[in-house]
């Protein structure tokens, strides 16, 4: 019988390094979008979301075989083959640099004519635009050269690198804010530049990390026909994923801007951006266990795996519920303190898009459980072939004179579909209990929302307007009511008692 104490003690561990890092990152991005914001203005952050969010369309293409790269280097090292891992490390590289440079070729070509022939961008506006689109693809390339490196630190699970280099990249963010504010330039021109050049040193970084770390990350020209087919051909498949990915949340955002105008964008971008901040603890978590649901397969442990799903959709669940339940009932305050100057629809898209978060996450580990099958063709063809649809739905919506927030709900009811879906394919696959699933996971967090938000959401209605000290009063409630219901209602004995010992062993360590 295998001990999975080390496995689960690891888990928790890089989840609280990866938690660091995310708070890290999330106070300091609370911090920069308000300077970005009043310095660029709200026309230009529009028109720089919408821009970049365009480039990264073309993740249609790298998403796939960003997917394929993370799913061979883990379980090649879950299998403990060394040099089958160098082969696909370095096959990684080959393929990032040719995928790399036919963006380069699209982007200049289609994306070019898209942004200055359809695009709704001021005519003293469109310079600027075509600079960020310049500088968005080349940060994009960057970004993509860095796939197997990220990779292979995940698979590894040093998630301390990760979580120190990526606060790296969080001060550097912090220091472009600054920096728009005394530019001498074209504010919205300066920040795509230095963007850009932020992703070039964080780049630098991480390759030289994994090469000090890993024997592994030592590319050589490789052409191994078995290897490049199976990568392949996983990342062909998911390929329709990817792109069903891509044009619900990007294709969304350029409808959004044909119908709405770049201000609505920018109360999207601003929306997004609380999701990333906050759903960023979610994936701190996944990220620490993803590694251990891909090996577990890899050596045949599918029990231990399964077990996994089952924490891992309730656990990641309760982690965003927690944090986005005081800002789902407080948005309209909270905002006017951060921002200031608040877009219009803003509060009703950030309360759509953490909801839309919340039904997302529960299929995480379920996504990643697929994919460590290597068996996505049918997965990617049904789930992927579902996703496509919220980009025809939503302009359909909008075409019609639905508000802008449709777009969202659309995606909510569109998740809950691939939801249930997910969950029949891998009770072929892996013979994934249904019954269990629903009865130990969707039922327990149902419950769960519902005792943590009913009293905070009624007191939200109630009061007219909510001030400083009904804040106050609401956000202590949310924190009650949400660690109530989850710790009783949604976490066994066991891991009531495994969060307790967590926690006091942090409290002793500081008081120590």
């Amino acid at each position: 019988m295998v001990d999975r104490r080390l496995d689960n003690q690891r888990i928790a561990k890089n989840t609280a390094l990866l938690s660091f890092r995310m708070l890290c990152m999330t106070l300091i991005a609370l911090y920069t979008s308000r300077v970005v914001l009043t310095s660029l203005g709200i026309e230009n952050y529009g028109i720089y979301n919408v821009v970049g969010g365009g480039v990264m369309m073309f993740s249609i293409i790298s998403g796939a075989l960003t997917a394929s790269i993370n799913r061979f280097i883990t379980f090649e090292l879950g299998r403990g083959d060394m040099i089958k891992l160098k082969m696909v490390f370095s096959t990684s590289i080959m393929i990032q640099l040719l995928l790399g440079f036919i963006i380069v070729l699209l982007a200049e070509s289609i994306g070019v004519w898209f942004l200055n022939e359809k695009m709704v961008i001021p005519q003293d506006r469109l310079n600027a635009a075509n600079w960020v689109l310049q500088f968005s693809i080349i940060t994009f390339v960057i970004n993509l050269i860095s796939v197997p490196y990220n990779a292979v630190i995940i698979a590894h699970e040093r998630m301390s690198a990760f979580a120190y280099i990526s606060i790296i990249e969080a001060v550097g963010k912090l220091m472009i804010a600054y920096f728009i504010m005394i530019s001498p330039m074209d504010k919205l021109i300066f920040y795509a530049i230095t963007i850009c050049l932020l992703s070039f040193v964080i780049r630098i970084i991480y390759g030289f990390y994994c090469k000090k770390n890993f024997e592994e990350c030592s590319c050589h020209f490789i052409w191994n026909k078995e290897i490049l087919k199976n990568m392949f051909s996983f990342a062909s498949w998911n390929m329709i994923g990817a792109s069903s990915a891509i044009f619900r949340d990007q294709g969304g955002n350029i409808v959004i801007n044909l119908f709405c105008g770049p201000a609505v964008n920018a109360a999207r971008a601003i929306a997004f951006q609380v999701n990333n901040a906050i759903q960023g603890f979610v994936q701190s978590f996944m990220t620490a266990l993803n590694p251990q649901i891909t090996k577990s397969y890899a050596s045949g442990d599918t029990g231990y795996m399964i077990s996994l799903l089952y924490k891992g959709a309730r656990f990641s669940f309760y982690i965003l519920l927690f944090i986005s339940l005081p800002i789902i009932v407080n948005t309209e305050f909270i905002l006017s303190i951060w921002l200031g100057q608040v877009p219009d629809h803003t509060v009703l898209f950030i309360q759509l898009v953490l909801m839309f978060a919340l039904s997302e996450c529960i299929s995480m580990p379920l996504i990643t459980a697929m994919y460590a099958t290597g068996n996505v063709r049918n997965y990617q063809i049904v789930v992927g072939g579902l996703q496509m649809m919220n980009l025809p739905i939503s302009y359909i919506a909008l075409h019609m004179g639905a508000i802008p927030e449709s777009v969202v709900i659309v995606a909510i009811i569109i998740s809950q579909i691939c939801l249930i879906t997910r969950l029949i394919m891998l009770n072929k696959t892996i013979h994934l209990n249904l019954f269990q699933f629903v009865s130990h996971v969707y039922l327990n967090i149902l419950v769960v929302s519902l005792v943590a938000s009913a009293l905070p959401l009624y007191i939200m209605i109630v009061v007219e307007k909510i001030t400083v000290n009904s804040f106050i009063f609401l956000l202590l409630l949310c924190i009650i009511t949400s660690a109530f219901s989850i710790l009783y209602l949604g976490c066994n004995t066991k891991e009531r008692k495994f969060i307790y010992e967590r926690v006091s062993n942090i409290l002793l360590h500081r008081h120590g």
